[in-house]
This record gives structure tokens, sequence and C-alpha cells, in this order.
């Protein structure tokens, strides 16, 4: 960590913070299993759009995005929906181990995309300390003694998602200089929201909205995603974005040992084994 700016290190604190975030995110999601997928992720991205909205409000911010920058937010939002999309599609399909332990080889696109993209490259040896941390996520999510197709279409979508969270991570990082956190991430949640929107509306299953499913989809629109990815994307301005992502990948530990407490959902030894290898490998980055 001493060869790491002062910045660097707030923005790898504002990882560690919006890890605490991430991690509630798949218990909600299955909290809502009463409603589609698409439903989930128009109000969960509505709801952290209008929570992004709120803080601008208390800081006196003003929201401006010039007109020609409107199809850039449209593609951007695109890839956050499609993210998200995937991410909670994989759960019905998969375990959260499974799901979250695939999302995050995202780790590898982000790398290879903020080199394409940004022209941002690490040092060699960093590279070491991502490879340990995918192979880490890959103990974890292999070895699954009752692998079903159904889980391979779960772990798909999960690989849609981690792609997307690469292309997503870059987009943020891309903008730091342009616009303000608030208006960046306000505008991406919007944006993602109106393409979730038409899918949302074709599936609506209004017996679905109980009491329970309507408080999670708030809470997945404030916590993991109005409060946890926009410190995802505090900690993008600061720090390479592979830095971020791969501390990010740590969403998987929280989101297991909140499965096991509110879900029940026990990991087995190659679970534990591949946390501990992730975490070796996340060493290795960052100092």
């Amino acid at each position: 960590m001493a060869s790491l700016s002062r910045d660097a290190r707030i923005g790898l604190l504002y990882v560690v913070i919006a890890v605490f975030f991430f991690s509630t995110s798949p218990i909600f999601i299955r909290w809502a299993d009463t409603i589609s997928s698409y439903e989930i992720t128009f109000w969960r991205l509505t709801t952290a759009a209008l929570t992004v909205g709120a803080m601008m409000l208390l800081r006196q911010e003003r929201w401006h995005v010039p007109r020609e920058d409107w199809g850039k937010f449209l593609l951007f939002g695109l890839i956050t929906a499609l993210h998200f999309l995937f991410y909670i599609a994989s759960l019905a399909f998969t375990t959260i181990a499974h799901s979250l332990a695939i999302v995050y080889t995202a780790p590898v696109f982000v790398t290879l995309f903020s080199a394409l993209f940004l022209k941002e490259h690490i040092p060699f040896r960093k590279w070491g300390g991502i490879l340990v941390t995918v192979v880490g996520i890959g103990i974890l999510a292999g070895f699954q003694p009752n692998f079903t197709k159904r889980m391979l279409f779960g772990d798909v979508l999960a690989l849609g998602s981690a792609i997307m969270f690469g292309f997503y991570s870059i987009a943020g990082r891309s903008q730091r200089h342009h616009y303000s956190l608030f208006t960046y991430a306000m505008t991406t949640y919007a944006a993602a929201a109106l393409w979730a929107l038409p899918a949302a509306v074709l599936s609506f299953t209004p017996h679905g909205y109980t009491p329970k499913t309507v408080l999670s989809i708030l809470g997945m629109g404030i916590f993991p995603l109005g409060f946890g990815h926009t410190l995802y994307n505090a900690a993008l301005r600061r720090v390479h974005a592979s830095y971020a992502n791969v501390i990010a990948t740590q969403e998987v530990t929280g989101g297991i040992i909140l499965g096991v407490l509110l879900l029940g959902e026990v990991p087995g030894m190659n679970e534990i084994i591949g946390v501990i290898v992730a975490l070796v490998g996340i060493l290795i980055v960052i100092l």
C-alpha cells in the first residue's frame, strides 16, 4: 500500500465500504422473488436514481448533461441494465456462491478493457494477483456435486453480467473528468431504468408485490446500488479500475456469509478455500 497515493488509498476505502453494501444484494433479490427479474431490475435502478437525486438536492447540486451526451449515457445505461439483469436472473437458476463467484471474474475483463480503451496498464506482477483472485473464485464456484443444466444456464448469465461489469467499470472511470459523481451516477441509473422498463411492463406480476417484496426492492435500490455502486464509482475516480474491481470481488464473501445467516445456504469446503485464495490474490494486487 506504500506505493499507492493518498487519493488511491481513499479510493480503496470507498470500495471496502461499497463491498459491505454490495453483499446485501443477493439477499434482497431472493426476498423479492415473487416478481420477475425484469421488474426487480427496473425498480432497483429507479430507486437508486431517486436516491442519488435526493443526495444531489441535499448538496444543492444542479443536474446538467448536454443534449449531445444523451446518446453516450443511453449506452452506459444499457451496459448497466444488462449487468444487473443478467446477475439478478442468474440467481433464479444457480446458487448465490456460483453467481457471485462468476460475476467476479470481472477483474480480468476490467484489466483488459482498461488497457484497450483507457490505455491504463498495471504492473506485470499485479496480473499475478488478479489471476490468483480469479482462481480462488473458480475454486469457490467449482466442484459442485449437484451441478445441473439449470445451474449451467445460471452460470452463463452470471458470466454475461461479469463482462458487462467490466464495461460498466471502464465507463465510470472514463467520465471522471467530465461529470460530477452524482450527476454521472443518477443519469446512468436512470438511463438503465429506461432500458429495463419495457421488459418490466411486459412481465408485470401485480399479485407478486407483497410488503416483503416492496421493502426488498427499496432496500436493493438504496443500499447495494444507491450507496454501494455510487461509492464504487467514486473509487473509480481515484484508483485504477482493476484495483477497485478486484476488491469488489469480496461481495462474494459477504454474500455467502449473509446467505448462511439469513437464507441457510451453507458453503462447502471448496467455497471456504476459494474465499481464502481470493483474499490472497487481493493482497498481492493492493500491496
